[in-house]
């Protein structure tokens, strides 16, 4: 028997132990999937916005590929301390596959970056995912004036949840915590900031559509901002994609506000530099405009412009960190691997390997996880005569219990979907997230 071990049961780890049992030649090849958190399917699960239900339905292809017999989900198994080291993995599996993402930000490395009321868009979506490690009261939303700075489909999704309104959020499964705080807001007026021009933004022309269709707000585009990039006169040599956004804008500009409406600006050449003090606490953005180079990038103007801003988010991008035992690339934020076997000081590592982001870097879509993760098991196929004669842990389940953990088994995880499937019935509502971990743990363990 062929015994695997994949950490983190996101796209890419599923994509990674689905690609294991379909590819393998040895009949008896069993995967465990482990995640230090008790739920499966990782950014399905605690990244896409909750008013995103094709989206998210991406988790019933994922549960049938965790409902495999060959495949164990075994949650709450924290790799590193506190938990398993690695080195153990490798004596209780014949190989280890890492899929553990990106979980960091970038930063913007600006003067008052870590001023009360500035945070990653990544926080804010943890908050309204119910994401355990979040606490559920962090954003008091009493600001009245919000800047997002960035122009991908992360940025649209922080600045479409400001906008829209609660009645259309209860529905979804945001936990009753953030909806009760959306609810609340004060927030009547969203900016979103890119330093470069519209034609080079990373949202997708569907993600930007849906900010024209919010019921409850207005998104207003500056024309003379559009009029600064240099395709904006003849769309039509840009690929379809980008002359589709451009269309869309173009559309935006100059619309009316309608009394009582929330308001969206999608701002573009500015560049952030300080985010200024307010009676202790974020009040303003001070952007720097910028102006094409020709080259694709931007160059400074020396004007600057300020936005009121009592809530900030930080929307520029993910980042890897170390995992532990691991090598990592500084530069790359990446585990240094070839065709997804982990290299230590240049010579791949027997029985470790890397899949999705912690592999190639926080890049592409979800399906993009797939052929990743083909390349990476092809490689450890390769090598399985070699991994088989491994002596390994006849029950590593047993093992981990042995070390004083307490894995959630997919049974488990069935719990937590019934405990809340309870409390959205109790609620008024459909199925609602449980966001803390005494409740996950409680709901499928029982009581400790």
């Amino acid at each position: 028997m062929l015994r695997i071990a994949v950490v983190g049961s996101g796209p890419s780890g599923i994509y990674a132990a689905q690609s294991l049992v379909e590819q393998s030649a040895v009949d008896d090849v069993r995967v465990d999937v482990l995640d230090r958190l008790p739920c499966p399917y990782g950014l399905v699960r605690y990244g896409v916005a909750p008013d995103h239900e094709k989206i998210k339905s991406l988790q019933n292809n994922l549960r049938t590929v965790l409902e495999n017999g060959r495949i164990r989900f075994l949650g709450h198994v924290e790799v590193g301390p506190g938990g398993v080291s690695p080195e153990a993995l490798t004596r209780l599996y014949h190989a280890v596959v890492y899929c553990v993402g990106a979980t960091s930000d970038r930063r913007l490395g600006i003067p008052g970056e870590d001023l009360p009321g500035s945070f990653s868009a990544t926080e804010f979506v943890s908050w309204y995912s119910a994401h355990p490690d979040c606490d559920p009261g962090a954003f008091v939303l009493g600001a009245r004036s919000a800047v997002v700075i960035g122009a991908g489909n992360v940025a649209v999704d922080v600045a479409r949840m400001l906008t829209r309104g609660a009645d259309e959020l209860r529905p979804t499964d945001v936990p009753q915590s953030a909806l009760g705080a959306l609810a609340a807001s004060r927030v009547r007026e969203v900016h979103m900031a890119a330093r470069r021009g519209p034609s080079q933004a990373r949202f997708t022309t569907k993600e930007l559509r849906e900010l024209g269709a919010l019921p409850g707000a207005d998104v207003t585009v500056d024309e003379s901002e559009l009029a600064r990039d240099p395709v904006f006169a003849d769309l039509s040599a840009l690929p379809a994609p980008v002359r589709r956004n451009m269309e869309v804008l173009r559309g935006w500009a100059g619309r009316p506000l309608r009394p009582g409406a929330r308001r969206l600006a999608l701002r573009f050449y500015l560049r952030p530099v300080e985010l200024l003090e307010r009676e202790g606490r974020v009040g303003a953005v001070r952007f720097e405009r910028t102006a094409p180079d020709g080259a694709g990038g931007v160059l400074g103007t020396g004007t600057y412009e300020e936005i009121e801003a009592q809530l900030v988010l930080r929307a520029v991008g993910y980042r890897g960190v170390p995992p532990p035992g691991l090598p990592f690339d500084p530069v790359t934020a990446t585990v240094p691997h070839a065709a997804g076997r982990v290299l230590r000081a240049g010579a791949a590592a027997p029985g470790e390997y890397v899949a999705g982001w912690i592999k190639r870097g926080p890049t592409g879509v979800i399906g993009t996880n797939r052929p990743c993760a083909k390349e990476t098991v092809a490689s450890l196929l390769q090598d399985a005569p070699l991994l088989c004669a491994r002596p390994v842990a006849p029950e590593p389940l047993d093992a981990l219990r042995k070390l004083g953990l307490r894995p959630v088994t997919w049974q488990g995880w069935l719990a937590i979907e019934r405990a809340e499937a309870e409390l959205g019935r109790s609620l008024g509502r459909r199925s609602v997230k449980i966001p803390d971990w005494d409740g996950l743990l409680s709901a499928a363990l029982g009581p400790a």
